[in-house]
């Protein structure tokens, strides 16, 4: 009878050892808490980054091909329908907080094939909720390389610039008798 109660008491008074190795269990446990909450908020951000910034190269190639799609040089070139190449043959370049991009992709087409290049500005307002919803760009700078095989003497590669297809801006000549220099100042 004694034996048992001498064992229920060191069960439920524990030796100062015993408290030391309890307490380091606990602490081992916050610290592992603690890490892995830190990795898991780290890798939540890394994704929602990757993810803003394939919703950002989706936005902008569609865009850009929109815009190829009414250029009667590249159709003539590589042909229509013109098709993306997949994101991960992309660069993307994002900068001034996500307002402006510079993205190069991989297109295709019945008769050859090329690679996009492209700079675009983010219109619209900067909210939190922008990151849900594709943004609204403008391409300030567009050029294509293409290249259309053929056999040895008709493979072509070129570069085209696209353009909104704006007439160009009417150039008055200087006849005042000033220089050339000063009337292209007085002009802008």
């Amino acid at each position: 009878m004694f034996g048992r109660r001498f064992i229920s008491f060191l069960r439920r008074n524990p030796s100062p050892s015993e408290k030391v190795v309890a307490e380091e269990g606990k602490a081992k446990t916050w610290g592992r808490r603690i890490v892995s909450g830190t990795l898991i908020c780290l890798t939540g951000g890394v994704a929602l980054s990757a993810l803003d910034d394939l919703s950002i190269y989706h936005s902008c190639s569609s865009k850009a091909l929109e815009k190829a799609s009414k250029n009667k040089t590249i159709l003539d070139a590589i042909g229509e329908p013109i098709v993306r190449g997949p994101w991960y043959n992309a660069s993307l370049a994002v900068a001034h907080q996500r307002h402006s991009v510079s993205c190069t992709f991989p297109v295709s087409g019945p008769q050859g094939t090329g690679i996009f290049q492209l700079k675009a500005v983010r219109n619209g307002e900067d909210k939190w909720s922008s990151f849900l919803r594709p943004s609204d760009w403008e391409i300030l700078i567009m050029e294509a390389l293409v290249h259309v095989p053929g056999n040895e003497e008709k493979q072509q590669t070129f570069r085209i610039r696209v353009s909104d297809d704006l007439p160009p801006p009417a150039s008055n000549a200087c006849t005042d008798g000033t220089s050339q220099e000063s009337c292209s100042v007085e002009k802008k």
